[in-house]
Order: structure tokens, then sequence, then C-alpha cells
């Protein structure tokens, strides 16, 4: 290892058992303790030789404009740019390196609701810390309307509207829609830390809040009339992890400790039916989900054996999930007098276990071995107790029903053996077992044993070829059938992940980079085949099918093209009914394709730098039904058709200035028949948003300048 002073460029020679810390890069140096005693070393001067910024400030910044053509809830989804307009554009990096401290810092989209900035900095080696901020809108529908209003967290119905048994009644509609965005935004801050007091120990800290407002789309319904009801989003989760580690001489101990509290600002969504009802039913709450905290403490160590070229690592936790949530009452019906809740509130406590083992090993120098067991437990500590459920807000059922505190056991074992017969050929297997308890559900005991094995083959310097297939079988003890008939199913149906399954899988990956040029060709194909031979009712075969090709060319010393094309079909047949035999059966094929094109051009005329890349994709969904009760039918195709191309050109007028041109454009156009032509009054028992399918076409322009601080 060799450092050099600010002063002097000239390496010093260090051997590795002393130590200093590095100023620039936060790296452990090692110093010989005889030279630092009998030299006067100032080590605040060192500069890590692999370090690319002397000590100062640096920083590269972008500020301009861009614009938007039009409104577009998919395209703004997650990006920010959802209406038409101008927006601020401002990017920009940069960092301070100091005689013992350094600060990295990140500026993303400042200018929209996708902003996001990181600062990142550590002090002399021992004291690393990290600040983040981010911010992630969510568009869903921005053609949607509603006649409801929110007050106090209610939804009302607007001044003098008239109720009816069906939307053909609603003589107020069309006066009283009003448009209604369904979006949301989610915020979250960070603040994490550690500190080293030595070179084996480090004692962490982090604590984050995410916290998500607006509105998200609620089915409020009584008995066959519902209305979709915009409500509110008032969310806040905390989580705090703090942790200890140490790590010496091939052997690591780390203890956790974990919090989450999650804080849902609404107790319940509450709202007044637009349809007619029985008297004192006219309004109606849903219980929304409910605050809960959730700790956990874990424990791992571990070591490496050098002798054996071993590492064996375990580790155990154990938490509990609570949820002490007052409950709502059974009904806002006065005119209904119902009994009293069990209790309070749910009480609700789930114990969480959860401990591992694996060991890594390469007993020799040809071979190599894994072994890993997991175990993972969720006990629901919930006491039951009968509850008296009251129907739609208009009558009490009499008939109480106990909650159920659904628990599961899930213990993992894999194993997995790697050998280097040939110079050019690798071969490896591996057996994987999953056994699950339940409590509470159809089966109580499940079995998935899966084996597989891999050959990786170079027949030639420029070709690679890998091949990896298997079989997988899920089993179950035996299926509850009176169970399931007391929770109202068909006694014949089985859920799919409860059910027998056999499933057989492959995938082939053949890689060419010749020796003469510098291009890479890349074809893969998988195959995945699902049976579900011993369901009579329920999901009873699926079927997946994938091509893929990627072809990168440098085609000259400032120039790469690209190429991709993909393709997926997956396939699945259900049957059903809701008695005995089945008496109807649904097929679906899903079919997608993507390509992708490009190329990227630097330093063209010393001066610019070119980008350019398109990317298509098709999607369609078939649903076929044949039914033994009524008339064969399929559902009108689901499809969508996107295509985007970004051009990006950067004119650099010297190593500090530069300015970029980014334009954009993407058209998406999809067939949904659950949104097509429905308006908020077509369906005559549903009052819905009024959504339409996607079908943006938007263009956006982006000018930036850029400017370069300090000297790498």
């Amino acid at each position: 290892m060799k450092i050099r002073t600010a002063k002097d460029s000239s390496p010093l020679r260090i051997n590795p058992f002393s130590s200093a810390f590095c100023g620039c890069a936060f790296l452990l140096i090692a110093v010989p303790a005889s030279e630092s005693a009998a030299q006067t070393v100032d080590t605040s001067e060192w500069v890590c030789e692999f370090c690319p910024f002397e000590t100062g400030t640096r920083g590269d910044y972008e500020v301009g404009a861009s614009y938007v053509s039009d409104d577009s809830a998919y395209f703004g989804d997650a990006t920010g740019y959802d209406e038409e307009g101008a927006y601020a554009l401002v990017n920009g990096s940069g960092g301070f390196s100091g005689d013992a401290s350094r600060a990295d810092w990140k500026l993303s989209d400042l200018g929209v609701d996708s902003r996001a900035a990181t600062l990142r900095g550590a002090y002399a080696g021992s004291f690393n810390y990290e600040l983040d901020y981010r911010e992630i809108p969510r568009r869903q529908f921005n053609s949607t309307s509603t006649i409801f209003s929110n007050s106090g967290g209610e939804l009302t119905l607007p001044p003098g509207w008239v109720s009816a048994a069906t939307t053909t009644g609603f003589t107020t509609l069309d006066d009283d829609l009003r448009a209604r965005n369904i979006e949301s935004d989610r915020t979250i801050y960070g603040l994490g830390a550690d500190y080293h007091p030595s070179q084996s120990w480090t004692i962490a800290a982090a604590f984050r809040r995410q916290e998500q407002t607006g509105n998200k789309i609620m089915g409020g319904s009584y008995f066959t009339n519902s209305a979709s009801l915009p409500v509110q989003i008032d969310r806040t989760t905390d989580e705090v992890d703090i942790g200890l580690r140490y790590a010496d001489n091939g052997f690591t101990l780390a203890l956790n400790w974990y919090l989450s509290e999650f804080d849902n600002g609404n107790t319940g969504y509450g709202w007044q039916h637009p349809f007619t009802t029985v008297a004192g039913a006219e309004t109606a709450e849903l219980a929304a989900a409910p605050d809960s905290r959730f700790q956990q403490l874990a424990f791992s160590a571990g070591y490496g054996f050098a002798t054996f070229d071993t590492y064996v690592v375990m580790s155990a936790a154990i938490g509990e999930i609570e949820q002490t949530e007052p409950l709502l009452a059974y009904t806002r019906n006065a005119n209904l007098t119902t009994s009293a809740l069990p209790r309070r509130d749910l009480a609700g406590s789930i114990e969480t276990t959860r401990y591992a083992f694996s060991l890594t090993s390469k007993p020799t120098r040809k071979s190599r071995v894994r072994v890993s067991y997991n175990f993972d437990e969720r006990d629901n500590k919930t006491a039951q107790a009968l509850w008296n459920r009251v129907i739609a807000d208009s009558f009490i059922s009499n008939d109480p029903q106990l909650n159920i505190p659904y628990s599961f056991e899930r213990s993992t074992l894999r194993a997995s053996a790697e050998y280097k017969l040939l110079k050019a050929l690798r071969i490896s297997a591996g057996y994987d077992r999953v056994d699950k308890d339940f409590d509470f559900q159809e089966i109580d005991e499940q079995t998935e044993e899966t084996g597989w094995g891999r050959v990786r083959w170079r027949p030639l310097d420029t070709i690679d070829v890998d091949i990896r297939g298997g079989a997988g079988k899920r089993d179950i003890d035996s299926y509850n059938e009176m169970f399931a008939q007391a929770l109202g199913q068909n006694p014949l149906m089985r859920k799919y992940n409860l059910a027998y399954r056999y499933r057989n899988f492959g995938e082939l990956t053949v890689t060419y980079s010749p020796a003469t040029a510098p291009l890479t060709l890349s074809l893969t194909g998988m195959r995945t085949d699902d049976e579900y031979s011993k369901s009579q009712i329920g999901l009873t075969s699926g079927d997946e099918l994938r091509f893929g090709a990627d072809l990168s060319w440098q085609t000259a010393e400032n120039t790469t093209i690209y190429l991709n094309v993909g393709s997926e079909d997956i396939s699945s047949t259900q049957f059903g009914g809701a008695a005995g035999a089945p008496t109807w059966r649904a097929d679906y094929d899903d079919d997608f394709t993507t390509i992708g094109a490009g190329f990227v051009m630097r330093n063209v005329a010393e001066k610019f730098d070119l980008f350019l890349d398109y990317s298509h994709s098709d999607g369609s969904s078939e649903i076929e039904v044949d039914s033994t009760t009524a008339p064969d039918d399929q559902f009108p195709d689901l499809t969508n058709e996107m295509d985007n191309i970004q051009f990006r050109l950067s004119y650099n007028q010297s190593e500090r200035l530069g300015i970029n041109l980014n334009l954009r454009y993407q058209s998406l156009s999809s067939d949904d028949w659950a949104l097509e032509g429905v308006a908020p009054d077509t369906i005559p028992v549903v009052l819905a948003l009024g959504a339409t399918p996607y079908d943006p076409e938007v263009f956006i322009v982006e000018l930036g300048f850029r400017y370069r601080l300090g000297e790498r």
C-alpha cells in the first residue's frame, strides 16, 4: 500500500499492522508504529493515491426548464410531470474534501414532485452520516369525477341530492359531478449515522419517516348497489434501526433493534349512500388500516475458517406486532339495538421468530458447497371472541362469528454443490425443501421439494453457454373440505397456494463475445410449466415461455449501439362452480413483446455527446369462458401499446460549462373493457368515477445549463 502527502507526491511505503485514517477516502490506512514514532508525520495532509479529488469543493450542477405538452396521469406517475406546462429543471451533485472530512451530495429533479436530495459524509474514517429526502408522486387517474365532498373526513352528498334505487334515477347527477383526480404523494425523510470507536467496533443508528397523503378508490356497497368513493389517505410510518457490530480476524458479531410505527390519520371512512336505503342506514362507515407497531431484536454471528476455506453464519430474531386501535361500532344505524362489542379493541398480537444457519465451503480447489436452513414463525396470539355482525347497516345477523387468528411455521432447507469438471466446464446441482404448517386453514401441512441442475460451458473463448433446469413438487397432507365448506366455499375448490402442484422449468443463455470485435450478443430462453392435477375447481395449469436477445456493439472508440428484443407468453386455465362439479372454464393468455434500440456517441468534434433511445412494447390479454349453464363468451381483449423515444444532446463549451438538450416523446394506447365507455351512471347499480383507459401522447422538452466547480 502507498500514500502520498499533499505537499510531496513521493510515495511512502507502509506495512499493514498499525493504523491511522485517510481523511480523503475515509479508508483505514495502515501506518508502521516504529516509523510513526521515529518521524513527525502530519496525517491530516495525507491524500490517498486512489482518490479522484484533491482537498476542496467540487460540483456539477444543471439548471434550466422543461415543458410538458399534455396532461397525463400515466406519464406523471412517479415522475411528477402529470400536467401540461413548464417546470423548473434543477439537478446537481457535488462534494467537499477537507483535511479530515468529506461530504458528498446529490440533488435530483428539484423542480418537480419527484424531487430527491441526499447528503453523505464522513470524518477521519471514524464517523459516517447520511441524510436523505425523497418525494414519490403516484398518479392513477386524471379523468375521474365524483359527487362527494369531503367534510371532516366524511364523504357527503351534494345539497338537494335525489336518492334512487339505480343510477337512472339520479336526476341531479350531471350537475353535481365535480372533477377529482385519484392521486397521492409519498414523502420520505431519512437520517443515519455510524461510529467506529475502534477498528473492530461499529455503532450504527438510522431513522426513516414516510408520509403519504392524497386519495384512493374504495368501494362503498349497500346490498346489490355500490359507489366508488375517493377516500382520503393520511398515513405516517416511522422506522428506527439501531445496531452494534464487531468484526475482527474473520469473526463477526451483530446485534440490532428495529422499530416500525404505523399511524393512520383516518380511523375509518364514512360516507352517505347515494342509493335509497332502509331508514337509519343512510350513512355507513368502514374501518381504515389500524395503527400498529412492530419491534424486532436480531442477533447474528459469523466466522471464517481460513484453513478449510469455510464460512459459517448464524442468526436469530424475535419480534412482536401489536394492534390496539379502538374498534368502530357495529353500525351507525341508530334504529338497531346491537350487543356490546366483545372488547374495546382487537388487542392484536403476533409474535415472530426467525433463526437461520448457513455454511459455505470450498473443500477442494475445484469444488464449492453451500448449505442453509431457515425457520420462520408467525404466532398469532390474538384472542378469539364471538362477534355479532350487522348486515349492510340494515339488520342484525344473529349468527355470531369467531375472528380467525391465522398462524404459520415455515422451514427452508437449501443445499447446493458446484464442481469444475474441466477448464471450460462447470456443473452444479441443488436441492430445496420448504415445509409449512398452518393454523385455521384448509390444510395443516405442506411440503415443497425442488431439485435443479446447472451446466456452464465455455466451448470457445468467445462463447459462453449456461443451462439450468429442474423440477419441483408441492404436496399437502390433506384438504379439509368440511372447513372450506364452513367458510362458504365449494368443497371441491383448491386455493392455488394451498393446492398440490408439479412444476418443471428450464433456462438457456448463450453469450457470444468475439475477440476480434467489441461486440456482445446474448440469447436467453426460459420455460416454466405448472400442473395442478389434483384440483377440480380452481387453477389447474399455468405456463410461461420467455425469449430475449441483447446486442451491444462498440462500433468506434466513442460510439456504442445496442438492441434488445423480448417476448413473453403466460397462459393458465381455471375451473369454477358454485357447488359440486365445475360449471365453467376460463382460459387466460397474456402476450408481451418489447423492443429497444439506441446509440451513445461521446466527444463528437470534441464538443458534443449524443444519446438516442427508442423502446416499443405491446401486450394483450385474452380471456375465454366456456360455461355449461350459459352461452360461451369471450371478454374483449385487453391491449396496450407504447412507444418511447428519448434524445439527448450535450454541448461541452468548456471543461466547466455545458448545455444539455433533452427531447422525449411517449405514446400509449390501451383498451380496457372495465373502463371503456363506463361513465358514472353507465352501470345501473354502480355509481362509478368515470375513469377512462390510458391513451396519452406526451412530448417533453428540457433545456439545461451545466456548470462544473472544482477540479478532478
